[in-house]
């Protein structure tokens, strides 16, 4: 076992109080946290979802939520259903980067959030059925290559018409403006 070095450090370089580099590396230490992690960077997800997912026990998933909502790498919100009470449905909100530098003389750990790259997903269907076609593609199905080549097609013209009735507004309201 090595002595340790008085130039060793632990640092955070995140300079809010959000999320806390021992929780993150406790968080990471975890194979269910790291597979939780995983299937929210997706979609968010309410427990029960998870549960199936990960067929771990509802009990010990609500925990390792817990802990993770706490140590602020993870959110929640309720959301309604059309039958039922409203779910909690988890999401991570942020990108963190978690840097680890060990050498002889150094230990560092640097933890970060990225605020600016907030997710902004799509509605659930359309982002549900993006997700079907990525595992399909994944899956060895290449067949779904072609039906997402038609969903690119369609997000694109939707982000034409939605430019174009922004430039046509625009131009509306400069020229109300001239009258």
């Amino acid at each position: 076992m090595s002595q340790i070095n008085e130039n060793q450090n632990i640092e955070n370089n995140d300079h809010s109080d959000d999320v806390d580099m021992e929780d993150i590396l406790d968080i990471m230490g975890s194979r269910t946290r790291r597979e939780i992690i995983n299937l929210l960077r997706e979609e968010p997800m309410f427990v029960s979802e998870i549960t199936k997912q990960l067929n771990i026990g509802q009990k010990a998933v609500i925990e390792h939520l817990r802990a993770m909502e706490e140590a602020g790498l993870l959110t929640s919100s309720y959301k309604k259903i059309t039958r039922g009470r409203p779910r909690k449905y988890y999401d991570m909100p942020n990108d963190i980067t978690v840097n680890i530098t060990i050498t002889h003389n150094v230990f560092n750990v640097n933890v970060s959030e990225d605020r600016l790259n907030q997710k902004q997903l799509p509605s659930g269907d359309e982002w549900s059925k993006l997700l079907n076609l990525e595992k399909k593609i994944d899956q060895g199905h290449y067949e779904a290559v072609e039906e997402l080549k038609s969903q690119i097609r369609l997000y694109n013209n939707l982000i034409e018409r939605a430019e174009y009735i922004l430039e046509r507004t625009y131009k509306q309201r400069n020229q109300f403006n001239q009258d």
